[in-house]
């Protein structure tokens, strides 16, 4: 009676543990959280002074005293103690009662995670004060998000472009029969959007001002018409600062090289894919999900280098934590698409 008392009380969440973002979904009100996956550490002590979207804008801005981190890179941890702090941050936000009810966890991983950096997911979520922690790969929760068949022996080809990953998979009778996890993916894209400023302006920029110049101009083709930004930077040479007008077509130049990863990685899913569930893919068309999808063109071109139709999630920024929530109320028909 008490166990049945206590599973009822107990919340279960799904959490989106990604590189640039987190976000947490839970049955009863859907996406109650999308943060950045950020921390803001006092140096001298290590305690925590602000985490997601508030630490977000001490990037690039702290002074010595103050550390801001990212605590997981390409998609999984790359500082434990700091992704347990957020972690319990995020649950604590959205869950009241935590100490008394410790809820159950559905994480999303990338397909390319190994066994080592599963184990510390898990142990992250456990010592962050879940009871237990599961784990599914983020294209088959991106697909079950979207509603696709993935259980009937139909090939669906998912695409999720992430902060620090991104995942290409096909999918038939809930299990993954082609993956591929690339590190390439919307950091590589400001990361590139910050060195072509460099070198062709001399001129320094944030993190935070070249994710601002990719989501407002970036491109994957040309446009129909010409778009401008107005940046604001450092001047290399004497330390000035400095602004300067960028066009979308020096930011298509300056992210063609992790534009161009992707749709190899996407290329080498089809080249390596059987020939009937490449068959069901040119029927079905390509799922892209993830904040990589909304970059302007990527699916056009896409659909041109591997000639089948590309589809866009509705919200594909919330894809992956929603197929997640799903697994939540129907654990009997998703058991199998946990790897843990």
């Amino acid at each position: 009676m008490f166990k049945k008392l206590f599973n009822f009380m107990s919340k279960s969440i799904a959490m989106d543990l990604g590189t640039a973002n987190t976000l947490i979904f839970t049955q009863k009100d859907g996406v109650v959280l999308n943060e950045p996956s950020v921390v803001a550490l006092d140096s001298r002590d290590g305690k925590v002074l602000a985490v997601g979207r508030e630490a977000k804008e001490f990037l690039g801005r702290t002074p010595k005293k103050i550390l801001a981190i990212r605590p997981l890179k390409d998609g999984v941890i790359a500082d434990f103690d700091v992704t347990n702090a957020m972690i319990t941050f995020f649950i604590k936000k959205v869950i009241r009662g935590m100490n008394l009810f410790k809820p159950r966890i559905v994480i999303c991983v990338p397909t390319g995670i190994t066994q080592v950096e599963k184990r510390a997911v898990i142990e992250s979520g456990i010592h962050s004060g879940a009871r237990e922690v599961r784990l599914v790969e983020e294209p088959m929760s991106a697909a079950i998000g979207a509603r696709m068949p993935i259980d009937e022996p139909i090939g669906n080809l998912v695409v999720d472009i992430g902060g620090g990953t991104t995942e290409v998979a096909v999918i038939s009778l809930s299990a993954v029969a082609y993956s591929e996890s690339v590190r390439i993916a919307g950091d590589e894209m400001n990361e590139a959007v910050q060195r072509y400023i460099q070198d062709q302006h001399q001129m320094l920029i944030g993190e935070n001002m070249a994710e601002k110049i990719k989501m407002s101009i970036g491109s994957a083709i040309p446009l129909d018409s010409t778009l401008t930004y107005t940046v604001m930077g450092k001047n290399i040479v004497n330390g000035n600062p400095k602004a300067i007008q960028v066009s979308d077509g020096e930011i298509r130049e300056a992210i063609r090289e992790p534009v161009n990863a992707i749709v190899l990685a996407v290329r080498r899913a089809v080249e390596k894919t059987s020939p009937d569930l490449v068959a069901d893919i040119a029927d079905n068309g390509l799922l892209l999900t993830g904040g990589g999808a909304l970059l302007k063109g990527l699916d056009k071109l896409i659909s041109q280098e591997i000639q089948v139709k590309v589809r866009i999630d509705d919200d594909p920024l919330t894809t992956v934590v929603r197929g997640a929530g799903i697994t939540l109320g129907n654990e009997k028909k998703y058991s199998n698409v946990y790897i843990n």
